[in-house]
C-alpha cells in the first residue's frame, strides 16, 4: 500500500503542477513542496518494483535496500507501511530513534496503536521534547485505484497545523479522509478496513443471482459493480441517506420491493451489521497482542 500512497502523492503534485502552469491564479497554498522521495525495503527486487510504479511521474526518487536508517535521515515525513508484525525490528535499529528525531512518523499498520510504535521507539518512556510524533491513519485497499477512505487518528497533543495540513495532503490523495479519536480506531478498522471484503461479498452475491438468471459472467460482474458505484454516488455526492434511496426505488407492488422484503427475512442488515461489529472487537484483541481470535469466538 505505501507504493500506492506514494503515487497518489506524486499524482496530485503533478496534477497542482499542471494546473498552475495553465492557469493565471497562484497556486493553492494547500499543496505542500513536496520534492523527493524515498522507499525502502528489505527485499532488493522491489526496487524495480517500486521504480516501474512511480518513475513515470517524473520526481526525484531514491530506492534503498536495508537501509532503513539512511532513509529515515534523508526524509522529513516518514511513512511506516511494514508488516505489523515487524514494526518493533525497524524501529528498534540503533540509529533510528536519532534518524526520526522532531518527524512525523505516519503509520498505517493495522491493529497497531500509537501508544505501542512510541513505546517502541522510546522504551525508556514518553516522547521527549522535540521528539518523533506518531500518526496513525487506517487507510484501506482501495488506495490503489485513489478511492480509499482514510481515518486519520487525533494526536495528544495536537499537531501543529502545518503537521495537520500535510498529513491531510497525503492521504486526500488517495481518497477521502476523516479524523477521529483513539477510541474509534477498531471500529474504524472493521468499516474501512475490512469493509471492501464485506461489500465485495455483496457485489458477488448480485452477481451470483444474475448468472443463475442467465447473465454472462463478465456483464453479470460489471453492472453489479456499477450499479453499486452508482448506488454509492448518489449517497457521497448527491447526499441521499441511504433509507430515502432504498424508498425511491420501491414501487408498490413492484420488483424492488419484492427483493427487499427476502432480503429482509434473511436477516441481511443484521448479518452486515453484526460483522462490523465482530470485526471491531477482533481488531480490538488484535491490537492487543491476543492470538486466534476468530478460532475462540462465537
Amino acid at each position: 500500500m505505501g507504493i500506492a500512497i506514494m503515487g497518489g502523492v506524486m499524482a496530485s503534485l503533478a496534477s497542482a503542477k499542471v494546473q498552475s502552469a495553465i492557469s493565471s491564479s497562484p497556486s493553492s497554498s494547500d499543496t505542500p513542496n513536496l520534492t523527493h522521495f524515498i522507499a525502502c525495503d528489505t527485499w532488493a527486487p522491489a526496487e524495480e518494483k517500486v521504480k516501474a510504479a512511480l518513475g513515470h511521474y517524473n520526481f526525484p526518487l531514491q530506492t534503498l535496500t536495508n537501509d532503513n536508517i539512511t532513509g529515515a535521515s534523508s526524509g522529513d515525513i516518514i511513512l511506516l507501511s511494514c508488516k505489523p508484525h515487524g514494526f518493533k525490528t525497524i524501529l528498534q535499529e540503533p540509529g533510528m530513534r536519532e534518524a526520526l528525531h522532531g518527524k512525523i512518523l505516519v503509520s498505517i499498520l493495522a491493529g497497531v496503536t500509537q501508544d505501542q510504535i512510541e513505546a517502541a521507539l522510546y522504551p525508556d518512556g514518553g516522547v521527549p521534547e522535540g521528539g518523533c510524533r506518531v500518526v496513525r491513519v487506517m487507510p484501506n485497499t482501495a488506495s490503489f485505484v485513489r478511492e480509499s477512505m482514510s481515518v486519520i487518528q487525533t494526536t495528544t497533543p495536537p499537531l501543529a497545523p502545518h503537521q495537520l495540513s500535510l498529513v491531510r495532503f497525503i492521504f486526500s490523495s488517495i481518497g477521502r479522509v476523516v479524523e477521529l479519536p483513539p477510541a474509534q480506531m477498531d471500529v474504524s478498522t472493521a468499516l474501512c478496513g475490512s469493509g471492501p471484503a464485506f461489500f465485495a461479498l455483496i457485489l458477488e452475491a448480485a452477481a451470483d443471482g444474475a448468472v443463475a438468471m442467465g447473465l454472462p459472467r463478465a456483464e453479470a460482474q460489471l453492472m453489479a459493480a456499477q450499479t453499486m458505484r452508482g448506488t454509492t454516488g448518489l449517497v457521497l455526492e448527491g447526499g441521499e441517506h441511504p433509507a430515502v434511496l432504498r424508498d425511491k426505488v420501491s414501487t408498490p407492488g413492484g420488483c424492488t420491493i419484492g427483493g427487499l422484503l427476502v432480503l429482509e427475512e434473511g436477516a441481511v442488515r443484521g448479518a452486515v451489521s453484526r460483522a462490523i461489529r465482530e470485526a471491531t472487537v477482533v481488531a480490538s484483541q488484535l491490537g492487543q497482542g491476543a492470538k486466534n481470535v476468530n478460532g475462540t469466538r462465537h
